[in-house]
């Protein structure tokens, strides 16, 4: 959990996710525009007040950096480990470029219906992670609130996040469940990160339960996702079998094994994902430890045996057709990569793929029905 720190945001089909860095001012009424980002800005009263007013998520550093993800138009812009994901996916990401066609599609992603920018990064304290992750829901709801550049589609604008510790899903979930209702999680993880802390380790504090092992856990205690989820890839150990398996199916998760893979192959894996959350609203979480250390060294809790980059870009562009309203890339940590960089590329090139699903499959959010 210390190992949360800076966490990047990144929308598809948001034109003016900060009004304030972009080159251009939002073309929306005065009275429906986001209010900047300090800690008065929120009425008393409004959605986005919820215990909110007091939490500041404006500092310098989400400006600092010259390069955005795919050379995308940006927004705004330490190394313990996983808190330098978000500059290693960007660095990992700038051989894409818009005007790039797919060899597998002929498509060219980022030149389609969506407008897409680089947010830059939700600037978190490293003093105190309570507070980091309370930082991290405002700036969900801030970007999430913002109104999408194309409300032919929805009027909600669909986030990509990159990171970074793993807990920070679970703030991501919250702005989900806000903005589209409860989602199933396709969790791309060699651990099922279910945990129930009580059991696993005894009576903890509200501070120190929840964490990169137990986020999941905490999501279904919010009734964020549905029983209709999934892990693939999964292969890290259990610590108390079959118990951590039961609570899992609790948490609404079903598991395709890493060693599936073999057996049913991508188009097995595919099948049992599409059959498992069905015509629900989506939302994908990519652990990077999903793939094998020779993939990917560059993560906090590597694991033997894990899948090759080429059968997750394979799965992911078989999920077309799923109603994907939000996703992340996270626990990548560039520290740990070699010189040919193959940790941040595979994630940039995964990134690519879920801005696809999404592209490709425009959704209806909450504020559509109203």
């Amino acid at each position: 959990m210390n190992r949360l720190i800076t966490y990047f945001i990144f929308a598809v089909r948001i034109q003016h996710a900060l009004s304030w860095a972009l080159p251009h001012p939002p073309s929306i009424p005065q009275a429906q525009q986001q209010k900047p980002m300090f800690g008065a800005a929120y009425s008393p009263g409004s959605e986005d007040d919820d215990d909110y007013s007091d939490v500041d998520i404006v500092d310098r550093r989400q400006f600092q950096g010259s390069h955005t993800y795919a050379n995308l138009p940006h927004a705004v812009t330490g190394r313990p480990g996983a808190r330098y994901g978000p500059s290693g996916i960007r660095t990992g990401s700038q051989r894409i470029h818009g005007g790039d066609y797919s060899i597998y599609t002929g498509k060219s992603i980022l030149d389609r219906w969506a407008t897409i920018v680089d947010c830059g990064d939700a600037p978190l304290t490293w003093l105190d992670n309570k507070y980091a992750l309370r930082q991290l829901d405002k700036a969900h709801r801030v970007v999430s609130g913002r109104k999408a550049s194309n409300e032919s589609h929805s009027v909600t604008p669909r986030i990509v996040t990159f990171g970074g510790d793993h807990t920070t899903t679970l703030s991501a979930l919250r702005s989900v469940h806000q903005r589209w209702g409860p989602v199933s999680v396709i969790h791309f993880d060699s651990h099922i990160d279910t945990w129930d802390p009580k059991p696993q380790w005894g009576r903890l504090s509200d501070y120190a339960r929840l964490n990169h092992a137990t986020f999941l856990h905490i999501a279904n205690e919010e009734h964020l996702i549905s029983n209709t989820s999934i892990h693939a890839g999964t292969r890290g150990p259990i610590f108390r079998a079959p118990e951590d398996v039961r609570n899992d199916v609790r948490c609404g998760f079903a598991m395709i094994r890493a060693r599936d893979l073999d057996k049913i192959g991508t188009d097995g894996v595919i099948r049992q994902i599409k059959d498992r959350v069905g015509d629900s609203k989506v939302y994908i979480s990519v652990d990077i430890d999903v793939l094998d250390p020779a993939f990917a060294p560059a993560t906090g809790t590597a694991e033997p045996g894990g899948w090759s980059t080429r059968e997750l870009l394979t799965i992911l562009d078989g999920l077309q057709g799923l109603s994907v309203v939000g996703a992340d890339v996270v626990e990548v940590a560039p520290i740990y990569d070699n010189p040919g960089e193959t940790t941040v590329l595979a994630a940039a090139e995964v990134t690519l793929s879920l801005i696809e699903l999404m592209v490709e499959n425009p959704v209806k959010s909450l504020a559509d029905t109203i």
